[in-house]
């Protein structure tokens, strides 16, 4: 009763088209979950993703879930989990991607989740990371500790969108530093983020936490641009 008032009041939309869920519904109507443009990569052995790293940066495995596309479902739902505060869209994606990570042996040896940080003048503005919740929920699906205090961003950059290959390359120069390296030693890590464009980002994570010794890393995103 006291639910279906709330409801009444308060209802329940999709964060994709903003029609009204129903019960059965959750996060996203059935019709846009439908066509979501899931990429597969992980359950077909897809190399897709690691080849954007290819001569930059060792990864052992890659995936992303959605291929991202402008004006797309994709597109709107990561626009309202950066810029409006719908951080259930993180539960939403990190919830499904871990469910099908966790029954693929390469993703069972996974040790550590580590969202890909935002710098703090940019957390305290905006309140949160849009990738932290993705990762908890991958992190409990894999059972990993989740960490987030070890790859730690220095340098406050404006949005990469709009920036070329070579321009991101000189921006994510030297972006992130290390802390308590001990705590990652010896454990494969999978860095999880929202988008992967040119793969300039997750490669300055990937050199800063191979200053650890002996890890392994793997990357998990929520899409990937084509």
């Amino acid at each position: 009763m006291f639910r279906s008032i709330i409801d009444l009041f308060f209802p329940k939309v999709c964060y994709a088209c903003y029609v009204h869920l129903q019960d059965s519904e959750c996060y996203v109507c059935t019709s846009c979950r439908h066509n979501l443009p899931v990429t597969n990569y992980h359950l077909n052995a897809n190399q897709a993703v690691a080849k954007v790293f290819y001569g930059r940066a060792k990864v052992e495995q890659a995936t992303a879930l959605l291929r991202f596309e402008k004006k797309s479902i994709v597109q709107q739902l990561i626009h309202n989990l950066k810029y409006r505060g719908y951080e259930e869209i993180g539960v939403f994606l990190g919830q499904w991607l871990g469910n099908e990570l966790k029954e693929l042996p390469t993703y069972q040896e996974i040790d550590i989740v580590v969202p890909v940080p935002l710098h703090k003048k940019k957390y305290k503005k905006r309140g949160y990371n849009q990738v932290a919740k993705f990762g908890q929920e991958i992190a409990k699906a894999l059972q990993a500790d989740y960490n987030d205090s070890s790859l730690i961003k220095i340098t406050n950059t404006t949005s990469q969108v709009t920036k070329k290959r070579f321009a991101r390359w000189q921006s994510n120069y030297e972006l992130f530093t290390l802390e308590n390296a001990a705590s990652i030693e010896n454990k494969h890590i999978l860095i999880v983020d929202d988008i992967i464009t040119t793969g300039a980002t997750l490669e300055s994570c990937i050199q800063v936490l191979n200053k650890a010794k002996n890890v392994k890393i793997s990357i998990a995103t929520m899409a990937i641009v084509h």
